[in-house]
């Protein structure tokens, strides 16, 4: 069972389809396989792993961490669904500041590859949304940090939505100096 990966307009990202099976006895779905990141010329190593649940509305994000402690990412919805958003924020790059969206959840099998240098967030669409991560460095405290989410330009599509004093925090992307 391969991953398909689909380039996305945001050089360097990708939405995969995780490949999934089922029977009688439910789903079966593999949520990462080297060979098929390198065919595609990822070159990814795990050192963390973690994953939130989340209420309807929920908003979160939009995250990063900064060098040297950037990293890129594989997530994926296995409960529920999310409408995950990523940005580029490579100064450098022709799409720096454009983002990306699609629907990640437990019925379609899908999840991003986020590359080093964008921010990620996300909405859940359901009550008990479970958003997990595949990550290529170790959280860093001093490193963490994020733009807010209402500065990207995107139409969240919900008037009240759940978020953290911390994200709500965070500085404009108008405003980011980009490290990246």
């Amino acid at each position: 069972m391969q991953m398909q990966l689909l380039p996305l307009p945001l050089e360097g990202a990708y939405l995969i389809t995780l490949p999934s099976s089922q029977d009688v006895r439910g789903t079966f779905v593999k949520t990462f396989h080297d060979t098929s990141l390198a065919a595609a010329g990822i070159s990814f190593t795990l050192r963390e792993s973690y994953f939130s649940f989340s209420h309807k509305d929920v908003i979160r994000g939009m995250h990063f961490q900064l060098p040297p402690h950037h990293h890129s990412k594989v997530v994926f919805c296995p409960r529920g669904a999310i409408l995950d958003v990523i940005v580029d924020l490579r100064a450098g790059s022709a799409t720096y500041g454009q983002y990306y969206a699609h629907e990640l959840s437990e019925d379609n099998h899908m999840a991003y590859f986020i590359p080093e240098g964008f921010a990620h967030g996300f909405k859940a669409l359901t009550d008990g949304a479970m958003t997990y991560y595949l990550v290529s460095t170790e959280y860093s405290r001093d490193h963490d940090t994020g733009i807010r989410y209402d500065s990207i330009g995107f139409d969240w599509g919900v008037k009240e939505p759940i978020i953290s004093a911390r994200d709500l925090s965070f500085g404009t992307l108008a405003d980011l100096k980009s490290p990246f």
